[in-house]
């Protein structure tokens, strides 16, 4: 088993809170992870895909809570959402840390029949399809050496895979092992019928969800740019309205997500366009018909997929080193951009720019300094993701940075 970077996070929250909750999307090895937490402290586990336990949750939801004893694990808890009440007033009674340890393949916070909240008895972790330095076998340090200075110090490591090759396998644990790329194109093909078909219509209760396969393919062509939600409506032939509630319903699965805009203004944070990043590379590759060698021949292509890479690595990095840290873009008024802008709760920020290519210039510096003028000592690294192999400074608090160093050690 590949061992998850995000494994002494659930042990510390368990270690101190009495509901510990991993979210994230199906199929990236939560119910493997909980399985072995749940082998090595001796905790029941239930999972409600099982139809026997689930008719026993949703039919008495209170009774089932009531009858537990220890710490239990309870996988697929978006099945029975009534459960949270009843979970509620089990930790109320009995505020022990490391009761619960809940898993959900779908946005739980989101869903309408939540109406009890566990806020301050709940932590919530994201669980992401594996990332660079989970396949390589080793913990990476990128975003912990954006903030404390060390990025010029960082040694690249050596790539098992091309670039092209890993951006269209993507992270998710079973495609990963498919290295014949139709059957991995088989088991993608399978993986979307199934979260469209089953886990998003009993989310929406209704049947009529017949054009959510197209306007998935519509979003995936559109990874890493700027959402307008009335272009992409036009493209779907989706009204407004209809296009809103089939976004959030993609989001809610985990399929999709949306970068906000950074501004130093935070009420202009929230009128500025988001951009819009498929949640896996491989999975937005399968959606464009994309492979490896029209990867390696289309340079624009393959920029709009790096970019959609790097912000992924960067939220599964973020979920296990600084989970307090916001991730956003910039858009300067000129138009020139800064794909990933981190921002801490202290207020210090970094940048990171990425580019599909060997060689990079003055200009492609041009948003970062943009940036850090504007932000004065509150800025405290930018740096240009590159092809290259050289890591070169490029001015006061800039960075040139192979590609690879944003997995390494």
């Amino acid at each position: 088993m590949i061992q998850r970077n995000i494994q002494n996070s659930i042990r510390r929250a368990m270690s101190d809170t009495p509901v510990v909750l991993l979210n994230g999307a199906r199929q990236t090895g939560k119910t493997t992870l909980v399985q072995e937490l749940a082998s090595a402290s001796g905790s029941r586990y239930f999972t409600l895909d099982d139809a026997a336990t689930l008719g026993l949750a949703a039919g008495d939801p209170s009774g089932f809570i009531r009858n537990l004893t220890g710490p239990v694990v309870v996988d697929e808890i978006q099945k029975a959402p009534e459960l949270f009440p009843a979970i509620k007033l089990a930790v109320d009674r009995d505020r022990r840390p490391g009761r619960f340890l809940l898993t959900g393949s779908a946005n739980v916070m989101t869903l309408p029949r939540l109406s009890e909240s566990l806020a301050g008895r709940m932590e919530i972790i994201p669980l992401f399809p594996f990332s660079a330095g989970e396949l390589d076998v080793h913990p990476e340090s990128f975003v912990q050496r954006l903030f404390d200075g060390t990025i010029g110090k960082a040694k690249p490591v050596r790539s098992k895979d091309d670039l092209a090759l890993r951006l269209v396998r993507g992270g998710y644990p079973e495609a990963i092992q498919r290295t014949d790329s139709e059957r991995r194109s088989a088991w993608f093909a399978s993986y979307i019928s199934t979260i469209l078909q089953r886990d998003v219509r009993d989310l929406a209760r209704v049947d009529g969800l017949h054009a959510l396969p197209n306007l998935l393919k519509l979003l995936a062509a559109r990874t890493s740019g700027l959402l307008n939600l009335a272009d992409v409506g036009r493209d779907a032939g989706l009204p407004h309205t209809t296009m809103t509630r089939y976004l959030a319903l993609l989001e809610t699965v985990f399929l999709v997500h949306r970068l906000p805009a950074w501004s130093p203004n935070l009420g202009k944070r929230l009128v500025k366009a988001a951009k819009l990043h498929m949640v896996d590379t491989g999975l937005a590759c399968h959606l464009t018909g994309t492979d490896a060698s029209r990867l390696r021949d289309d340079r624009t292509l393959l920029g709009q997929m790096l970019e959609t890479f790097v912000v992924g690595e960067l939220r599964k990095q973020l979920s296990w080193t600084n989970p307090q840290t916001t991730l956003y873009h910039f858009r300067t008024a000129a138009g020139s951009e800064v794909d990933a802008v981190l921002e801490k709760p202290d207020g210090s920020v970094a940048g990171v720019e990425v580019k599909a290519s060997d060689t990079v210039g003055t200009s492609d510096f041009a948003a970062l300094k943009e940036l850090r003028e504007q932000l004065g000592k509150r800025f405290i690294t930018g740096v240009v993701l590159y092809t290259g192999d050289n890591l070169i400074p490029f001015g006061d608090k800039l960075w040139l940075v192979p590609l690879p160093v944003l997995w390494a050690p």
